[in-house]
């Protein structure tokens, strides 16, 4: 929806389409759904969640055997985003590198997106 044309809305790393490739094959899923919701301490956070189909508006990425549906809500915010996995000692998970954020919280589970018409400032 938000997309250029010839340009996918996110990338995907070898590590994250490879994580999610084996989610959706786990558990048969059509797809790993990413949005977003309001929430957390900066105002926003990410969902996921294994999708068995995708639904009306979603933005299909298929990269691999995985597939990355984008909510409708959620394209306009993760345009340009990168999906990796991270694999840690304390600690694995899906990191999203969004040039679209303007500020996170301490914890980094939630993000704040620049306001409309203000110039790129944060929102209060």
């Amino acid at each position: 929806m938000f997309g250029i044309p010839g340009k996918s809305p996110v990338t995907i790393t070898p590590a994250a389409q490879a994580q999610i490739a084996r989610l959706m094959a786990s558990k048969s899923a059509y797809g790993l759904r990413i949005g977003l919701k309001k929430g957390g301490c900066a105002g926003m956070e990410y969902t996921m969640e294994l999708a068995e189909a995708a639904g009306g508006g979603d933005e299909v990425v298929q990269q691999g055997d995985a597939r990355v549906l984008i909510a409708p809500m959620a394209q306009m915010f993760l345009f340009g985003t990168e999906i990796d996995y991270e694999t840690g000692l304390l600690d694995s998970g899906f990191r999203f590198r969004n040039p679209n954020v303007t500020d996170t919280c301490g914890c980094g589970e939630s993000i704040r997106f620049a306001t409309p018409g203000t110039g790129g400032a944060p929102s209060a």
